[in-house]
């Protein structure tokens, strides 16, 4: 448990709590409690939220401390800081009031794991059928996929690639990380 984050309660635990010394043998972190949205509305509905929710597949867009990561034609994940899904959940239902749409706090749903390095993409395409090379997967990018047969999102960013992992399985996928 450790240092205490702000909005998250104290005796909160995370999934991978741990394994940090095990994550960080091979240039990984938890992110841990960070805040997951998951937004289903009209794409055209989008320019109320005050958000850039991403069109194009497979990728994600940042506004101020917000990140949106494309799921499906009408579905985003929305991400931030620890303790801000409160706060997000009532912001966007303000936003969609009237509109056909759905917000849920999934916060609890995922670890997020956070692997950085140069090896990290040859790491993580032993087990993922995705091309990695940075020719065709670059920061701003995100993917549903599968890693050593887990159902994981894959988010590039600039300097690393963020892996968020059902809590249930982030056990496993660590073990495989160490594996491979």
């Amino acid at each position: 448990m450790g240092d205490t984050i702000a909005g998250v309660p104290p005796f909160a635990r995370s999934p991978l709590a741990d394994r940090a010394a095990d994550l960080a043998a091979f240039g990984a972190m938890e992110i841990r409690f960070l805040t997951q949205v998951n937004l289903r509305v009209d794409p055209a509905a989008a320019a109320r939220l005050g958000l850039a929710i991403p069109t194009v597949a497979n990728t994600w867009r940042r506004t101020g401390g917000r990140e949106a990561l494309w799921l499906g034609p009408d579905e985003w994940l929305v991400v931030a800081e620890p303790g801000s899904a409160p706060a997000i959940v009532e912001e966007l239902e303000r936003a969609l009031n009237g509109l056909h749409h759905s917000v849920v706090d999934v916060s609890a749903d995922r670890a997020v794991v956070e692997l950085a390095g140069d090896e990290r993409r040859e790491l993580l395409s032993r087990g993922c059928g995705l091309d990695l090379h940075p020719r065709s997967w670059r920061d701003g990018e995100c993917a549903q996929t599968l890693l050593a047969r887990i159902p994981v999102l894959l988010q590039e960013r600039e300097q690393a690639t963020r892996v968020f992992v059902r809590a249930s399985f982030s056990g496993h996928l660590v073990d495989w990380l160490q594996s491979a």
